[in-house]
């Protein structure tokens, strides 16, 4: 009698299991790679419209590192804008809004990911933004998150490892407040 051999032969169940997994493996990690990174999205994926400068401070953090910014509403960067660049000429208004840009970044992003839940309620934490600048978070009787007494509109919302707090004022120290004021 003949030796019949076993159709399933593990090494050749082998060798075709594991580069079919391997391949649905890459190409799920395809689709997550080329996912819409300029995109701000809130917690329940609805999308959220983020003003030009706001755009602009967002962009001049890397997306594969986590941070978290308390980006000022389009309503206060045009009115810091509009404070900043009082007396200024034209030719260097892009840079003016560009330095303006910066310093605000340097106020409001923190190098870590900070959700609305990691503020207990009635707790105040601190944090210490990128340039050193003291942060003081907590949440009043609503629920509403606020940061060295300016409160938030929109919290928790992400693009990429970025977390955004969108806020109803501009964070800022004493020396960059009095620089904005108008005379």
């Amino acid at each position: 009698m003949r030796k019949r051999k076993n159709p399933t032969d593990p090494i050749k169940f082998l060798c075709v299991f594991i580069p079919t997994a391997f391949t649905f493996i890459l190409f799920i990690s395809i689709l997550k790679i080329h996912e819409p990174n300029g995109t701000i999205r809130s917690r329940e994926g609805e999308k959220t419209v983020i003003g030009t400068l706001g755009e602009s401070v967002i962009g001049m953090l890397p997306d594969d590192l986590g941070f978290t910014l308390f980006l000022p509403s389009e309503k206060a960067l045009l009115n810091l804008r509009r404070r900043s660049l009082n007396g200024s000429s034209p030719p260097n208004e892009d840079g003016d809004t560009h330095a303006m840009l910066t310093r605000v970044l340097g106020f409001a992003a923190v190098p870590r990911m900070i959700y609305w839940e990691d503020v207990g309620d009635g707790e105040e934490i601190r944090y210490d933004s990128i340039s050193g600048f003291a942060l003081f978070a907590g949440k009043d009787a609503k629920g509403r998150l606020w940061v060295n007494g300016v409160r938030s509109e929109a919290v928790d919302l992400r693009r990429g490892k970025i977390v955004v707090h969108v806020m109803d004022g501009v964070l800022m120290d004493a020396e960059f407040q009095i620089s904005t004021l108008e005379v």
